[in-house]
């Protein structure tokens, strides 16, 4: 699934195609892609829109109109091209015809991928905005922030750190790599991490994904960006999709189970699990010490 790395190279790619023209026509061959409004009316409004800017809001790319918003999530196999009048492909679902004579295309072979258009005087009222948390970048993520997110929670430290309300736009790939970095079992509750390891948390989160984002995000199963460009972070992971190499710190053998419903990777001997505490409030108590 592409996450934060991979949507700002898409974004930053489109960019360099497609500002300033007019959505002439759209076509919607797969209409349950269409989150909100329902197509019929997706297609009214959004016909006669310029596009005016394109942003980054966790995983969401984001549209800028004239007098709307179009977010658009990728999730597993979402992919934009730019063609001229060629035939559509079979998994090209939604098909906008600009002004410039071209055609910007959304192909996903899993279908999963979603687009609302929220006017903008309502980007607050609904929408994805509403539901996410902090960018990685924001000076408000801070280690307070993070305990005071995570002090009630008992999952996995890994299955927060997937948690879009808190930290916006990581995913399950960077997020094996921060926890490597940090020396932090996946495994970990929450509630047990204290504030070296959140700052820990926020600095490799940061470091990670501004390297990736440098090398075109991580090419791994099917994501590439628009026009087929890849990235080549996967060159620099340490720890996913590693399972059975030598971990490079200490040469122990990377492992790979189920987090939280996730195929997760690390090293049993740079993040053993520690002995938690039995009760959050002992750690916040220790903390205050």
């Amino acid at each position: 699934m592409p996450e934060l790395p991979e949507v700002e190279t898409v974004k930053n790619t489109l960019k360099e195609l497609i500002l300033n023209n007019k959505i002439k026509d759209v076509s919607i061959h797969y209409e349950s892609i269409i989150e909100y409004p329902i197509s019929s009316e997706f297609k009214k409004q959004i016909i006669g829109e310029a596009i005016n800017d394109i942003e980054r809001r966790g995983k969401w790319l984001i549209f800028v109109l004239d007098h709307y918003y179009l977010f658009s999530h990728l999730r597993m196999e979402g992919k934009y091209f730019i063609k001229n009048d060629e035939p559509i492909e079979k998994h090209e679902h939604i098909v906008f015809k600009l002004s410039n004579g071209k055609e910007l295309r959304y192909r996903d072979t899993r279908k999963f991928g979603r687009m609302l258009l929220i006017p903008k005087e309502d980007i607050l009222k609904k929408g994805p905005l509403t539901e996410l948390g902090l960018e990685p970048w924001d000076e408000n993520l801070t280690e307070e922030y993070l305990l005071n997110c995570f002090k009630n929670k008992k999952v996995p430290i890994k299955q927060s750190l997937l948690d879009q309300s808190i930290i916006a736009g990581i995913g399950n790939i960077y997020v094996d790599e921060i926890l490597f970095l940090a020396k932090l079992n996946p495994e970990t509750r929450t509630c047990d991490v204290n504030k070296r390891q959140c700052k820990d948390i926020i600095v490799y989160t940061r470091q990670i994904l501004k390297n990736a984002i440098e090398k075109g995000g991580t090419t791994i199963r099917s994501y590439e960006s628009s026009e087929g460009v890849h990235g080549r972070f996967q060159n620099n992971l340490l720890v996913h999709n590693k399972e059975n190499e030598p971990c490079p710190n200490c040469g122990t053998l990377i492992q790979k189970k189920v987090v939280g419903g996730r195929g997760t990777y690390w090293c049993s001997r740079c993040q053993k699990l520690k002995n938690g505490c039995s009760d959050c409030s002992t750690e916040k108590k220790r903390q205050k010490n």
